[in-house]
């Protein structure tokens, strides 16, 4: 798959007595919604919009690639072309929205279901999860078409993402190296840390995390990135 280059902010308002309760007893007044963008090698301007169902503020960051080994293309079907049953493991480098600091990674997998040549691209099975150290994680699934724009489910997370629900779209850039992506998620019971939140830049294949960043010096990075 691609390198997932990946802020957020929970709008929710909640009953008091459901605050006080178990997280699995609290019962927003109306939907909650927390939006933010992800992109491989480009980063994420936070601007506001909506998406069918899903509207709201947006917030921003970015994630990008640096690991050389990544993605794995494993041709269990034996064939010279993308075929069913190929597999495609990965694992990739995160950083925030600004670029600025690193933040984690992705990894998962993606099982190829369709080869389509006559869009020049594929269809896969992915199964992913975003990871933000001691923030915790974000999972997904669903389809990932390299010929167009798809939309994964948001599976659920732990940390400070535990039962979130939504939906992410993911728009390809340059493949497999550059996807960009934003997030629609719902049942955030918690604030964002505000390390998380800084101004993306422009989407642009030309953009580098800062060097500071690449060397994941200490005031370049989240506690406890994952890596």
């Amino acid at each position: 798959m691609a390198y997932s280059s990946s802020a957020l902010r929970s709008i929710s308002s909640l009953k008091s007595s459901a605050a006080r309760s178990h997280a699995s007893a609290i019962v927003p007044t109306k939907p909650s919604l927390l939006s933010f963008k992800l992109a491989q090698n480009p980063c994420l301007l936070t601007k506001t919009t909506s998406s069918g169902n899903f509207s709201g503020t947006k917030r921003s960051f970015s994630c990008r690639s640096q690991r050389p080994w990544s993605p794995a293309y494993l041709r269990l079907s034996q064939k010279s072309v993308n075929s069913l049953g190929d597999l495609v493991p990965f694992s990739n480098k995160l950083y925030t929205g600004d670029l600025q600091k690193r933040v984690g990674i992705t990894a998962g997998i993606c099982v190829l279901i369709q080869n389509k040549p006559e869009k020049k691209g594929d269809r896969y099975e992915a199964i992913y999860s975003f990871y933000f150290g001691d923030y915790g994680h974000i999972a997904v699934q669903g389809s990932y078409l390299t010929y167009e724009d798809t939309y994964l489910a948001v599976t659920g997370g732990s940390g400070i993402f535990e039962g979130v629900y939504g939906q992410v779209k993911l728009q390809q850039l340059v493949f497999p190296f550059k996807l960009f992506y934003t997030f629609y998620l719902k049942g955030m019971t918690k604030d964002l840390p505000a390390e998380l939140l800084g101004k993306a830049v422009e989407p642009s294949p030309a953009v580098e995390p800062s060097p500071a960043a690449k060397a994941c010096e200490p005031h370049a990075v989240i506690v406890n990135y994952t890596d």
